[in-house]
């Protein structure tokens, strides 16, 4: 999708504070596009949590809402998936909301799955309410910011350059984007986990190694569990046919 970026909002146009979301503040509840996405954010979670791969006082969030202040207005967007390396209060403190600054870091990554409103993962629009990508580069400046369809399997990835604009990244020879904040390489699997076929975001380490799902390691452990019964029943057996009986 080619879309053309009118220039950011300066600073003395914005005046950003970053304020505790008041607790009568009413959240909206958007429903999701779709049931996939849920999906393909739990599958990204999955794989972190079963490699311990997500360092403590960090988040993952679905769906949640990431506050700033805009020229004394309450601004809220919810991203598909975000990456808080480090949050700074109890965790109970930001159940309802995270204000990066006031409560941790801003996000090192934010993903979005490409919706039925087309074209809202790339609005650059600056005045009230700011559009997605002029919240994540201008207001938060999350360093990486990534689009995904997951219809066809496109996946985009943006970093931040030293100017504070995203610059498109090309892959490496494999499909995959580097992601600096998770030492972990982001890429498309196609495939089918929770009953449901698709196209996955799934993360590879830096030897190239796949980063397997707890349901994958059970599968795995189970295979390694029946090899070694069967070389132990093939050990039992030869030693049988030589007229020996094992005390068991």
């Amino acid at each position: 999708m080619v879309v053309e970026l009118q220039p950011p909002a300066t600073q003395s146009q914005t005046s950003i504070t970053w304020e505790i979301l008041p607790e009568d503040y009413p959240i909206p509840d958007d429903p999701v596009d779709n049931r996939l996405q849920p999906l393909l954010a739990a599958a990204l979670n999955n794989s972190l949590r079963a490699n311990d791969r997500l360092p403590p006082h960090s988040i993952t969030c679905t769906n949640y809402p990431l506050c700033a202040t805009l020229n004394g207005r309450i601004v809220l967007k919810a991203p598909d998936w975000a990456y808080i390396p480090q949050i700074t209060v109890p965790m109970e403190a930001v159940d309802r909301s995270y204000t990066p600054h006031r409560q941790g870091d801003p996000p090192a990554i934010v993903l979005e799955f490409l919706s039925h409103t087309e074209g809202s993962e790339y609005s650059n629009k600056p005045t009230y309410p700011p559009g997605k990508w002029f919240f994540y580069e201008q207001i938060l400046k999350v360093p990486t910011y990534g689009i995904f369809d997951p219809a066809t399997g496109d996946l985009e990835i943006y970093h931040l350059d030293t100017t504070g604009r995203y610059q498109p990244q090309k892959p490496d020879p494999q499909g995959r984007y580097w992601i600096p904040a998770l030492d972990l390489a982001l890429g498309i699997w196609q495939g089918t986990w929770e009953e449901q076929p698709g196209h996955w975001l799934r993360w590879w380490d830096q030897a190239g190694n796949l980063l397997l799902w707890s349901s994958e390691q059970a599968e795995q452990e189970r295979q390694r569990a029946e090899q070694e019964r069967q070389r132990a029943d093939r050990l039992l057996a030869q030693l049988r046919a030589a007229g020996l009986e094992p005390e068991i």
